[in-house]
């Protein structure tokens, strides 16, 4: 799958993903391969992004994802550190 996070200032990530699990505002989920087609909004929260055997963790100040097609989109409002 491929993965994009994206804030109003920059593109924050983009590769290939295993898995991904984002802070929807009625809980979180996780996003595999194959995955039906969704839009969600978001909540602050850790955007989990696992590769393989890697995981990085972005922390985002709400905002929106899209799925389809094995593509993954995360509109973020902000990054916090």
């Amino acid at each position: 799958m491929n993965l994009e996070i994206l804030t109003p200032d920059k593109k924050v990530y983009e590769g290939e993903v295993t898995a991904v699990t984002v802070p929807g505002t009625s809980g979180s989920f996780q996003i595999l391969r194959d995955h039906a087609p969704i839009i969600s909004t978001l909540e602050d929260g850790p955007v989990i992004v696992k590769n393989n055997n890697s995981e990085e963790i972005f922390n985002i100040k709400g905002g929106v994802v899209e799925v389809l097609d094995n593509k993954i989109i995360v509109l973020a409002e902000a990054i916090v550190a």
